[in-house]
């Protein structure tokens, strides 16, 4: 199974933009629904964007527009482009991964990355 690496958080004003990278290890990348996750202070953690393994994205709401997901199989990375981003965005970002049906679909995810921090100030 494939093991995950995030980096790309930081700190960042309201509005501004980062990108998270989730590094994956292992063999079969191409057969893996990916997704990000983030959990405040408090608060359970929520899904926040996901790619099965034929592409097909969805996101929650409050991101909607804003974030955008992508898989690149070449490289065995999950990207998450924020932008506009705004104070109730703070959270520790996980990447998470679980192999995908062959119909489409994902199952519970179950492989989880360390996590980066994302802070924005208004």
């Amino acid at each position: 199974q494939v093991q995950l690496v995030e980096s790309g958080g930081g700190s960042v004003q309201a509005g501004g933009s980062l990108r998270l990278s989730c590094a994956a290890s292992g063999y079969g990348f191409v057969f893996y629904c990916m997704g990000w996750f983030r959990q405040a202070p408090g608060k359970e953690r929520e899904r926040v964007a996901a790619v099965d393994r034929r592409g097909f994205t969805n996101y929650t709401d409050s991101v909607m527009g804003r974030f955008t997901i992508s898989k690149d199989n070449a490289k065995n990375t999950l990207y998450l482009q924020m932008d506009r981003l705004m104070p109730e965005d703070t959270a520790v970002y996980y990447c998470s991964a679980v192999r995908g049906y062959a119909l489409g679909g994902c199952p519970e995810y179950t492989i989880w990355g360390q996590g980066t921090q994302v802070t924005v100030s208004s």
